[in-house]
């Protein structure tokens, strides 16, 4: 999938159109939709296209029990837009988003759901909004991100890995454990297929690493308590605890540009975001939340403290000549 042009006006409208509606009235699916059930999915494709020669893979993978819907709506009435907006700005020119969204495999009736890689912002839009946002969970502390690392290893095929080697990125949003292993009854009762034992999540984590920047991503400070250790245990400095909910686009979309080298470092990045519109808060959690993984790649830190920034470098100009 993934054909189609991108249209920034046409995204920030149909976020614009609904900017003030509830998550009920903006996600309207009362169970899984039928083409997000991962029932039998073979492989959910990312495709290089004479529009689109240059193709990457972005999966964000969704909490939607009951403490996570925040970031869903978010996305769906005035974020997305922002997220496609700081691609561009970083220099990531054919990006293919697909959405997933994860429950509780032990309790609720859609644990997981399995959208396409898409380019345009009708079908991005499409389906995020198509997500049921059931609200449940167990009520254990573990919530069924496993079921996303085992689909993205083993149900997706992106040409930027196939081709070039370049791995895609897996961001996935959540505030608890995740379960110590991919049951083999989970997945042959929402996929359909026959695991001869369950996998432990190392071992799921190391799979999709292959192919895939992945990273967890919590969304307020409150809530890291719970769940950081084991996560860093898993992804090390890929997890990365926000400030906010509302900080999750601009962080995924930093971390893709600091990753990609195309952008050299935090002060670079305070530069892109004011420029694309952030206010000084918005700009300043979004820079603290990436310390550690601007260390992990050897970054120098920020010198930015709040204060506006400035365009850093000739190269940084030229983004938004």
């Amino acid at each position: 999938m993934g054909y189609g042009n991108y249209s920034s006006a046409a995204h920030a409208a149909l976020t614009a159109s609904r900017a003030h509606k509830s998550g009920s009235e903006v996600f309207v699916q009362r169970h899984c939709h039928p083409l997000m059930n991962p029932r039998g999915l073979k492989v959910r494709e990312c495709r290089d296209s004479a529009s689109h020669p240059d193709s990457l893979g972005i999966v964000f993978a969704l909490d939607v029990t009951g403490s996570m819907g925040d970031i869903p709506h978010l996305l769906a009435t005035k974020e997305l837009p922002n997220f496609m907006k700081l691609l561009t700005a970083c220099g990531v020119v054919d990006p293919q988003l697909m959405f997933m969204a994860i429950g509780d495999a032990n309790s609720d009736q859609a644990a997981l759901q399995v959208g396409q890689f898409e380019s345009t912002a009708e079908l991005m839009d499409q389906w995020l909004t198509w997500s049921f946002l059931e609200g449940g969970g167990g009520g254990t502390g573990e919530e069924s991100y496993d079921l996303a690392l085992y689909m993205a290893a083993q149900h997706t095929d992106m040409d930027n890995w196939v081709k070039r080697k370049q791995k895609g990125y897996l961001f996935i949003t959540g505030d608890e454990l995740p379960y110590p292993a991919v049951s083999r009854h989970h997945i042959d009762a929402l996929v359909g297929e026959k695991l001869d034992e369950d996998i432990p999540v190392e071992e799921v984590v190391a799979a999709v690493a292959e192919t895939y920047h992945v990273f967890f991503l919590i969304p307020d400070l409150g809530r890291r308590r719970r769940c950081e250790a084991r996560w860093r245990e898993l992804l090390g400095n890929h997890t990365i605890c926000m400030e906010s909910p509302a900080d999750t686009c601009a962080v995924a979309a930093a971390i893709v540009g600091l990753t990609e080298k195309l952008i050299p470092d935090l002060d670079a990045l305070a530069g892109i975001l004011s420029a694309s519109g952030f206010d000084r808060q918005h700009v300043g959690s979004t820079v603290r939340a990436l310390q550690d993984y601007a260390a992990l790649l050897k970054l120098p830190q920020a010198n930015y403290s709040g204060a506006a920034a400035a365009p850093v470098g000739k190269w940084w100009k030229r983004l938004f000549e």
